[in-house]
């Protein structure tokens, strides 16, 4: 836990997983490839940002974000 990217990823991570429980308590929402994909995006990240390629990784953490606020709407519980 040396880096930026370390962190964040494991804060987006760690929030991944508590949505992942949160839901896994209802009836079914999502589909478990879907959080599969969020975290093969965390772990692309902290990689490709850990190797120095700062640009690239910016843009895999966004798409990530973007991934998990479209297909898993972790905010949709506020609006109800």
């Amino acid at each position: 836990m040396q880096t930026v990217y370390d962190w964040s990823t494991m804060i987006v991570f760690a929030g991944l997983v508590v949505l992942f429980l949160q839901r896994s308590q209802g009836e079914a929402r999502d589909q478990l490839w879907h959080y599969l994909v969020a975290a093969i995006g965390c772990a692309a990240t902290n990689y490709i940002g850990n190797e120095g390629y700062d640009l690239v990784a910016i843009a895999a953490g966004g798409a990530t974000l973007a991934f998990i606020f479209v297909v898993l709407r972790p905010l949709d519980s506020f609006h109800n």
